[in-house]
């Protein structure tokens, strides 16, 4: 498994009920796509495991045309948790698990 740890921007992609993402720095993106895995569904999204502050759970990381980067998604009940929001940075531990 690989492991990460890095500083970034909470940013929201916008609307109503708009999700709240973390964009994994272009080095570290470029890391963990150049590690051979099989092929497998969902745009190229990855499995992950995720720890921001006191909290920890399981999502995945999608690729973002725009960036060349990875996004990770942050869920309202992290952003709670935490006391985070869009435009603090925070610093996540990012496991990829396949």
């Amino acid at each position: 498994m690989q492991q990460y740890t890095f500083g970034a921007e909470l940013w929201a992609y916008g609307g109503e009920a708009s999700w709240v993402f973390v964009t994994v720095p272009a080095d570290l993106s470029a890391d963990i796509r150049a590690r051979p895995r099989p092929p497998r569904p969902g745009f190229g999204s990855l499995k992950v495991g995720v720890r921001l502050g006191g909290t920890s759970w399981s999502t995945s990381i999608f690729p973002d045309a725009k960036s060349g980067c990875y996004v990770l998604p942050v869920k309202k009940a992290v952003r709670t948790a935490e006391g985070v929001d869009d435009g603090d940075t925070v610093t996540v531990e990012l496991t990829v698990r396949e």
